[in-house]
């Protein structure tokens, strides 16, 4: 039997699937709704820069390190060095930490619609406080449940995805048909314009936030070595994941349009409003309590998911000697507790930024923002790192490569994915003029500041190493250069009558400082 499970390989309409389930989520669909019929452009833009270069260069890089630990921290290592691995998954873990606060804010504006009454519902909704408190009242539920340990979280997310993303999003689509086909006025105009004025900065601003819709894209990058034949299959699999999240996206972001006049979208709140709507257009109002329960669960299945699972890299990255001891303390069933305190202290922090932002939707934008700021920098870090790969390790076997020869495609590919971070992470600084955000220093303060915080941080851990940061029974594997540097001198020692054994464990201690080029 144990023969059997191992041949059983993923096929390539499962993969799609699955990459769409850990993509789509219907929270920011009223951003692009402010967009009307041109919304489709930015979604398809977005895939075409971003979503398919993402899919394709990480699959690249998980399928040639297929057997080794750290993910991105591996990735970009291995092609510029150690401090740039311990930011890139440095990055990816702070990231998602600012990122709890958002998408929990909307399962707390999720919640308040389980009431009957419209009006009163969205009074608490815009409440700050009550916010705040559900904010962190669910969030360090998550982190004690995760301290319990996630053997049934899994089970959970895929309830939750179904219940809370895939099935609303579906209804959503079918009750705007309904609404159409049975003589209801839509409030978007399909007459528009499907191209936006691309001269008016204030067009691309809001939705440079698109970005963050595609993004965890290359954590499907792992299941490369799970399908059969995949230099042909995974790109079927992406295309087709790609389609159905950009259908999704576009379908979904249409049928809030049609419901809603531009005028009134909310971004924390026109998600619920749109059901609520429809519902009470087809005399069946009883259902939105339901369904913003639903979407409620599926924000908290996903929280709960998220909450240890960056974490985890971070700490195994910790573990060999790029994390202080303290952050590599574990609970007595392995967990990482002192890493996940950290985390909600900061969750917590950011929170409290409630208090002083004018609304619960503009702290909502200017989180998300700062979120996809520190996103693309990682993302930037690994498209470059992938084009330098094909020249530092061209000898390097790739289970999957873009281009079946020579370095042409990846460049293309690649660069696209570079220069499409790179216009989302300069626009993502301008504040968008639909939404108040308040005194604009604050914002530009925010913004600015915390990426040049976030971003030094891991570079004043990196100098700060020590020796005795590395656990002993850590079996992080090395990089491919410090192999090379080993067997170099083990060579070297072996030509002047010097054994190995005399050699290598010097080179090993000493494998905690970087070596000169990777600087």
């Amino acid at each position: 039997m144990a023969n059997i499970k191992q041949t059983v390989k993923l096929g390539v309409f499962t993969l799609a699937i699955m990459n769409v389930t850990a993509v789509v989520s219907l929270r920011g669909l009223p951003a692009e709704a402010e967009y009307g019929l041109s919304s489709a452009f930015y979604y398809l833009f977005a895939a075409i820069v971003f979503l398919i270069p993402t899919s394709f260069v990480a699959a690249e890089l998980a399928a040639m390190f297929q057997d080794k630990q750290g993910g991105v921290f591996r990735w970009v290592g291995e092609a510029y060095g150690k401090r740039w691995g311990f930011l890139a998954i440095w990055l990816q873990w702070i990231e998602s930490t600012i990122w709890y606060p958002t998408v929990l804010t909307f399962g707390a504006v999720s919640l308040a619609f389980i009431g009957m009454d419209g009006t009163k519902d969205m009074a608490v909704a815009n409440n700050k406080f009550y916010t705040l408190i559900v904010v962190l009242i669910i969030y360090w539920l998550a982190t004690f449940i995760s301290l319990k340990g996630l053997e049934w979280v899994g089970k959970v997310a895929k309830i939750g995805g179904m219940v809370g993303t895939i099935i609303p999003a579906g209804l959503l689509i079918i009750l705007a048909i309904i609404y159409l086909a049975t003589g209801g006025q839509s409030s978007m105009d399909f007459h528009s314009n499907f191209f936006p004025d691309l001269t008016n900065i204030d067009n691309l601003v809001l939705a440079s936030s698109i970005f963050l819709f595609y993004a965890g894209m290359e954590m499907g990058g792992v299941h490369v070595k799970d399908m059969d034949n995949p230099s042909r299959n995974y790109p079927k699999a992406i295309l087709i994941g790609a389609i159905i999240t950009v259908i999704v996206f576009v379908l979904g972001t249409f049928a809030l349009g049609i419901i809603i006049p531009q005028k009134d979208i909310n971004l924390t709140q026109s998600l619920l409003v749109g059901f609520d709507n429809y519902f009470r257009y087809i005399h069946a109002s009883w259902l939105s309590p339901i369904i913003a329960i639903a979407l409620a669960f599926g924000v908290l299945a996903g929280v709960l998911t998220w909450v240890a699972g960056p974490s985890k890299g971070l700490f195994a990255v910790g573990r060999a000697g790029y994390l202080p001891p303290f952050f590599q303390k574990t609970n007595k069933i392995g967990v990482q507790k002192n890493i996940l305190y950290i985390q909600g202290g900061v969750v917590t922090l950011l929170s409290l930024l409630f208090v002083v932002m004018p609304s619960v939707q503009s702290f909502y934008q200017i989180l998300s923002q700062l979120t996809v700021l520190l996103y693309l920098i990682m993302y930037m870090l690994m498209f470059t790192g992938a084009i330098y790969l094909r020249y530092n390790m061209k000898d390097k076997v790739r289970p999957f490569r873009i281009g079946k020869k020579g370095n042409g495609l990846i460049w293309f590919i690649g660069g696209l994915g570079f220069l499409g971070s790179l216009l989302a992470f300069v626009l993502s600084f301008i504040p968008p003029s639909q939404i108040a955000t308040g005194s604009n220093v604050v914002w530009f303060a925010v913004l600015i500041a915390g990426c040049v915080i976030m971003v030094t941080i891991p570079f004043v851990i990196y100098a700060m190493r020590k020796p005795t940061w590395v656990e002993p029974n850590n079996t992080f594997e090395p990089f491919h250069w410090e192999e090379q540097n080993s067997t170099t001198a083990a060579s070297a020692a072996s030509a002047v009558g010097t054994t190995t054994e005399s050699v290598i464990p010097e080179q090993k201690a000493d494998s905690s400082n970087e070596e000169v080029p990777k600087q």
